[in-house]
């Protein structure tokens, strides 16, 4: 068993969920260690929290919004994610494609199918919450798109993501993107530099045990 537990809980609804995706595999490389992916339900953490999206908390401030977006553009240039755009149909219901992350999990396809539904969303700018268009993205991309969807309505993949979500909850998560490095908590993708410096420090407190 790996001395140090990472997890990245995320909604595919989150911008910045796909952001710190993009990422992610240069921590990995960087530090040996594989996160592990949790899907989450964002609109189920919001309920338990009595959290709000950033679009709807922030609305008619003026000048938050504003940084918010030139945040993610330094984001986006920094890590050179030049294929990133902002889907117009957002925000976007993601249940059917969330419990189809269960599903995929069920099915073996799960590394692959985050890979595929992030790209949707966040590069090619399509409608993910109208079941037409996941059909299509699905078996486009060499999926059972039919088998993925009527799994999605299986009671143990309902209970699976809700499961996760209160997890998320309990553990303290409010939000996506929520990484956990062991028992410690970070929020957003600007946090990815501490979640690396930890995952760091923890290897090496158990190399000079």
């Amino acid at each position: 068993m790996s001395v140090v537990d990472v997890q990245f809980q995320f909604d595919f609804g989150s911008p910045n969920a796909y952001l710190s995706h993009k990422v992610i595999p240069a921590i990995e490389a960087r530090t040996g260690v594989k996160f592990e992916y949790v899907p989450v339900l964002l609109g189920g953490l919001y309920r338990l929290t009595g959290n709000r999206s950033p679009g709807e908390a922030f609305a008619g401030i003026k000048n938050k919004p504003e940084y918010g977006r030139l945040e993610v553009q330094r984001f986006v240039e920094r890590h050179a994610l030049s294929a990133y755009r902002f889907n117009p149909h957002f925000p976007v219901n993601t249940l059917q494609i969330m419990r189809g992350a269960i599903a995929a999990q069920m099915e073996g396809v799960f590394e692959r199918y985050v890979d595929v539904v992030y790209s949707a969303m966040w590069e090619q700018e399509k409608k993910m919450d109208d079941a037409a268009v996941i059909l299509a993205v699905l078996e486009e991309n060499g999926f059972d798109g039919a088998r993925i969807l009527a799994r999605i309505d299986e009671p143990a993949v309902k209970a699976k993501l809700l499961d996760n979500t209160q997890k998320a909850f309990e553990r303290g998560a409010f939000g996506s993107p929520t990484f956990f490095v062991n028992d410690e908590i970070y929020f957003g993708k600007d946090r990815l530099r501490e979640v690396e410096e930890e995952i760091n420090r923890v290897l090496a407190a158990e190399g000079s045990a």
